[in-house]
């Protein structure tokens, strides 16, 4: 007999002939080693293992619908039950309530990672624990500027969360900068900017930093930027890759076509770099995390399936990233009131945001078209809000 996670739902009357006939094709519906329904007198009884959560509300929904229950419907009670269980596992889309989280046991396994040296390579940082608050005149703010220069006017150790995608280097216009100037200009300036969002970074606070490599000219920026912020004593937390599926993408160079002398790789992907200063662990408080389990349970998985942006010619932007990328970083690595700063923050995707997450925010780009419009988005968002009261 397999093991199943019971949920009971008691009514305050017998159960009906037509919940019973509702239980009855659930149960032929659906397969009895993943789900099967008991009832007593007074109780449904749901016995769980495997779930296809949207195919059994759908179920329930049309079951409802047949056997004309409107008033009184404990189906709809035994769902939002089901939904509520905040422990499980996702696999294949679907919910799994029993063995998801056996792990193999280890002996002595913290003293194991302690001999292996855990992140070692961040072990001898000078990083100061004590944090700092964001300067009020900064909060909510976003400003055209030179983020190497203006980043200086922040204390130490006072954003929770640095979310940005550096300007990308195919020699695409960036108003006054060029992102074709020799590689190591380019990187001199990132990396001192880069410095600096180290400095202003919370012990504890994240870094996530959003970029594609240059296949064309096989320069593998997202290494080049990784090793950079080991080298600077930052935890490399994990790499998500970004699946954009444009494989409609125009394929204009095959490299040796046909040949294995040269072949030029496809890819339809990006990098999401993620350090942490000083700590895996950024302190906050639980009821400031608004992330649902679902979000949750699907995020921590590092492929994320999200289409490219759609609006980059109504924004006139080169490289903008999707609103979904900046909400799923921000919901899993932030709390409700942190601090997120975006030091390239070109049109105010993390900016917008951010204030939509109820995040206190910082934006800094060089450009004032940019700028312009990334204030502008935020006034949108200020009357929605505002709508939304009234």
């Amino acid at each position: 007999m397999p093991e199943y996670k019971k949920i009971v739902l008691e009514l305050d009357r017998n159960i009906t002939s037509e919940e019973i006939s509702i239980i009855n094709e659930i149960n032929k519906h659906f397969i009895k080693n993943n789900i099967y329904l008991e009832y007593d007198e007074n109780k449904i009884i749901a016995n769980l293992r495997i779930l296809d959560l949207e195919k059994f509300k759908n179920k329930i929904n049309e079951l409802t619908d047949k056997y004309h229950l409107s008033h009184q419907n404990p189906f709809i009670n035994l769902l939002q039950k089901i939904e509520d269980i905040g422990s499980y596992g996702i696999k294949s889309g679907k919910r799994l309530y029993v063995d998801y989280d056996k792990e193999r046991k280890v002996k002595n396994r913290k003293q194991k990672i302690e001999d292996r040296g855990k992140y070692f390579y961040a072990r001898d940082n000078n990083f100061l624990k004590i944090n700092n608050e964001f300067p009020l005149e900064f909060t909510n703010k976003v400003v055209c500027a030179d983020s190497e220069e203006f980043l200086k006017k922040l204390p130490d150790n006072c954003v929770d969360l640095i979310f940005t995608s550096p300007p990308y280097n195919f020699g695409l216009e960036y108003e006054k900068y060029k992102d074709g100037t020799q590689w190591e200009a380019y990187f001199d300036k990132l990396f001192r900017i880069f410095k600096e969002c180290i400095r202003v970074l919370k012990y504890g606070g994240r870094i996530v930093v959003n970029i594609q490599p240059l296949y064309s000219d096989y320069i593998p920026i997202h290494h080049i930027i990784s090793n950079f912020f080991m080298e600077n004593k930052m935890i490399w937390k994990g790499e998500i890759l970004w699946d954009k599926h444009n494989y409609n993408a125009k394929y204009t160079a095959w490299g040796s076509w046909k040949s294995p002398s040269n072949p030029y790789l496809k890819y339809t992907w990006e990098f999401l770099e993620v350090f942490s200063k000083g700590d895996l662990k950024h302190e906050g408080d639980i009821k400031k995390a608004d992330i649902t389990p679902d979000e949750f349970k699907k995020w921590v998985y590092a492929k994320w399936d999200i289409a490219p942006e759609r609006n980059m010619k109504e924004f006139q932007h080169p490289a903008m990233f999707p609103e979904e990328l900046a909400k799923r970083v921000i919901k899993l690595f932030s709390f409700e009131n942190d601090v997120v700063l975006d030091p390239f923050n070109g049109v105010g995707t993390t900016t917008k945001v951010a204030k939509e997450l109820n995040r206190r925010y910082l934006g800094v780009d060089i450009s004032e078209e940019y700028t312009k419009k990334a204030k502008d988005r935020l006034k949108e968002v200020a009357q929605q809000k505002t709508l939304k009261i009234i």
